[in-house]
């Protein structure tokens, strides 16, 4: 019996010995990869040894204790991944350009500036209690975290956008709570972590996702209208006399003034950031609150009763309301403190930092995990 020697590479060239030779690769792969996870985290354990704690586990390390101080501690989202529907905003940049981008949006944050928003806010609350006396007449049950989502979307157009239309009635949160939806629910599956993956995924909506170019064009529409009332004869000089400039005036100023500061992109991705995440973890707060109060009723009647005394007559809440709720003001803030809007916080080191111990803390490494601190 003979046996060619050109057998084993026609064997090779056959379609089982082709999946043969692939799925060696995918085990050697995986091997490599095995072996660069393992020398990185004996590399970080030798990097952090000196720091004291409780005693890790050989496979989970600490993240097991992690999830013990409180619900949600160890599944903080990453900001980064935000990224691809927001634009690189305030939220996402670091170094020179964040801090001159905070120093220049400063401002819009002033304390005083809030006095003369209390009584948008109150009329946007107003326009929700409305819808649900309605709803409440069909069933006594009631979702709250939309409505509440909204109410914060049409406070915070009006307060930082000086948008005159209405959030809670023409439907134009749609866009931003579908870009809600995908940071979700790539947050909440391991295989779309990486952005190499995320692209991948089948979906002409997704991909086109991460091109600010095809984002949707209510941020424009905003910004464009805005522009266009500035444009108004005097109203630019009328608006510049104000002791505190809104948001989106200081974005627009500061281009305006300096072509070079901000462009069309910049001012976009601010506009995108501080509307979606800044309405977003609002209404999660108070949908929070809401919650702990209506599971607490002896407190929640205690600060019903507080509101009433101090409202009685059904005058709107003014800035100066603020400080008479003492009881009141201490439950919102037990309630945030038990349900955090922002869960995880993860802060990185941006440079080698020299330690007590002699040795330094590892660039971009994590230096603590304040998820659920509020809790401990």
């Amino acid at each position: 019996m003979s046996v060619s020697v050109l057998s084993p590479i026609r064997a090779l060239g056959s379609v089982p010995g082709l999946l043969h030779v692939a799925s060696l690769f995918r085990l050697l792969l995986l091997l490599l990869k095995a072996a660069q996870l393992y020398l990185r985290r004996q590399w970080l354990l030798k990097a952090l040894q000196q720091f004291p704690s409780p005693p890790s586990h050989w496979l989970y390390g600490h993240s097991r204790e992690v999830g013990k101080r409180g619900p949600g501690s160890g599944r903080a989202g990453r900001a980064g991944l935000s990224e691809h529907g927001h634009g690189c905003g305030l939220l996402l940049l670091n170094g020179q350009t964040w801090f001159q981008r905070r120093r220049m949006l400063t401002p819009a944050f002033h304390y005083d500036i809030l006095k003369p928003y209390v009584g948008l806010m109150a009329k946007s609350v107003q326009v929700m209690l409305d819808k649900w006396e309605q709803l409440v007449a069909q069933d006594p049950r009631l979702e709250i975290v939309g409505p509440v989502s909204l109410m914060t979307l049409d406070t915070i157009m009006k307060c930082a956008f000086s948008h005159q239309g209405s959030a809670q009635t023409d439907g134009s949160v749609t866009h931003l709570q579908w870009q809600l939806n995908l940071f979700i629910s790539r947050v909440r599956n391991a295989f779309l972590l990486k952005g190499i993956t995320y692209r991948l995924r089948p979906g002409s909506r997704l991909k086109l996702s991460a091109q600010p170019g095809n984002r949707c064009s209510k941020t424009d529409r905003v910004i464009q209208l805005r522009k266009t009332h500035l444009q108004k004869e005097g109203e630019m000089e009328n608006v510049k006399k104000k002791r505190h400039l809104d948001f989106l005036d200081i974005l627009l100023f500061a281009r305006m003034e300096n072509g070079n500061s901000l462009s069309d992109t910049d001012v976009r991705a601010e506009v995108d950031t501080f509307m979606a995440a800044g309405h977003d973890s609002t209404a999660s707060g108070i949908s929070w609150v809401l919650y702990a109060l209506a599971s607490n009723p002896e407190h929640q009647q205690r600060c019903r009763e507080e509101i009433q005394g101090l409202l009685g007559d059904g005058t709107s809440i003014t800035w100066d309301h603020l400080d008479q709720m003492p009881y009141t003001t201490m439950c919102i803030k037990e309630a945030l403190r038990l349900y955090p809007p922002v869960p995880g916080v993860s802060p990185h080191s941006l440079h080698h930092l020299p330690l007590g111990t002699g040795d330094p803390l590892p660039q971009l490494q994590a230096v603590g995990r304040l998820g659920g601190a509020g809790q401990l």
